[in-house]
């Protein structure tokens, strides 16, 4: 099988996972979308209400947002991957579970494993800590976070930056860096800041559910 067709399989089983709760009370499914030969991939936490009625990843205000961000650097949607830690809506946009992160990652790690992204770029504290539990945000965010696995760099959720001016210009301000941090990864440039050297699991998805 090609990317694509490994992607659709990893859809197929999200659409039709019940091993939380979340499953209930969700409209759609949200697997994630875009270039699965995407060297970036951007990573949040879970869908919110649009998602939720679309079955699309960050088509809301944040999603605007992202999609401005995005052309700003150069890049559209179609260029890049754009998923979440969890699949399905949380009741009332509340913070994913434990148990429901747990149900929802071996997902994500099958999606990455296919994709193989040279960078990814997490949106918001609970994206950066399924790579980087021990990381706080407003301190990590705009670092690259080298872990064995991937080359990680967190940066404000778009929501929040919606909320908080602050927020809005720290943003704006790391995400103008996405093609510089690129590019120092892809020239192997060993003077990049580097804050953690952390292994995340990126176990076997048997799919077939």
């Amino acid at each position: 099988m090609n990317k694509e067709e490994m992607m659709e399989n990893v859809n197929l089983a999200v659409k039709v996972c019940k091993k939380c709760r979340l499953h209930s009370g969700a409209l759609n499914a949200v697997p994630g979308e875009g270039n699965t030969s995407s060297e970036i991939v951007f990573i949040g936490e879970a869908p919110g209400r649009t998602e939720d009625e679309t079955g699309r990843p960050f088509v809301g205000r944040a999603g605007k947002l992202l999609e401005q961000s995005l052309s700003d650097i150069g890049l559209s949607r179609k260029d890049v991957w754009i998923g979440n830690i969890v699949k399905h809506r949380p009741p009332e946009n509340r913070d994913p579970l434990p148990d429901e992160i747990t149900a929802c990652e071996k997902f994500l790690a099958y999606q990455l494993r296919i994709i193989s992204p040279v960078l990814v770029v997490t949106l918001g504290r609970f994206a950066m800590n399924y790579f980087y539990p021990e990381g706080r945000i407003t301190h990590d965010r705009g670092t690259l976070l080298r872990t064995k696995n991937f080359n990680v760099y967190p940066v404000y959720h778009p929501a929040a930056a919606l909320r908080n001016p602050e927020m809005m210009r720290g943003f704006v301000e790391d995400f103008k860096r996405i093609p510089q941090i690129l590019d120092l990864i892809k020239k192997g440039d060993k003077n990049i800041p580097v804050q953690t050297d952390q292994q995340i699991d990126d176990g076997q998805l048997v799919l077939g559910l």
